[in-house]
């Protein structure tokens, strides 16, 4: 995970914006997203300003065309050119920008795209503060702060169709709270290889411990 939350990965992006991460990568890919606000030099980072841009986007998208959203972006980019502001949640927070754009047949407000990103990057924020990674607890495995949870594992609970309350059934020490927090970080930051702690079975996680003994 990137260490600065003002330049994102395009997984961490996708989280921020609520979108899959082929959908930042697309807009990218097509030139969609302006090149001021990415970067592609070691790795594809992303200005978490941007992710109002996304989210727009897509969620746009069932009522303008892709010519009309383009031209929305380019709108918004260019006053925000003019007027100096910069693309940071951190300058957000206390100003935040108020773009409205005007068109014959619409009149379109950016401020709820602009407040759910900064609730989205908050969240993100928070994910990370809940995950820790010591050598002592599962070998570094990615686990819920204050607890032995894996993080993978109930991502992958949720990734399987299971809800809140069986999740909480399974995970008596997490809340709600925890449980999606976790579903963000897993999402911010995909996990690389299989997984360690656990085997999916029926949807739900049972661990290599058990399935070793009822083996024997």
């Amino acid at each position: 995970m990137s260490a600065d939350l003002e330049m994102l990965t395009a997984p961490e992006a996708a989280a921020v914006a609520g979108v899959e991460v082929r959908d930042v990568n697309r807009m990218i890919d097509e030139r969609v997203l302006p090149e001021s606000l990415y970067s592609n030099d070691a790795s594809r980072r992303v200005k978490a300003g941007a992710c109002a841009l996304v989210r727009f986007y897509y969620d746009s998208a069932d009522v303008l065309t892709a010519s009309e959203r383009r031209h929305v972006i380019n709108h918004v980019v260019e006053e925000a050119r003019h007027k100096r502001t910069l693309w940071t949640i951190k300058r957000w927070r206390d100003a935040k920008p108020h773009w409205t754009v005007n068109r014959p047949y619409l009149t379109l407000n950016f401020d709820p795209f602009i407040e759910q990103t900064i609730a989205g990057h908050d969240k993100l924020a928070k994910a990370r503060q809940i995950v820790v990674e010591d050598p002592a607890i599962l070998s570094g495995t990615p686990v819920i702060k204050g607890t032995r949870v894996p993080v993978y594992d109930v991502a992958a609970s949720a990734e399987k169709g299971a809800s809140l309350a069986e999740i909480r059934e399974d995970y008596p020490s997490l809340d709600n709270d925890a449980i999606e927090l976790a579903i963000l970080y897993a999402k911010a930051t995909p996990q690389r290889g299989r997984p360690k702690a656990g085997l999916l079975n029926k949807g739900k996680l049972i661990s290599r411990k058990i399935v070793s003994r009822r083996s024997a």
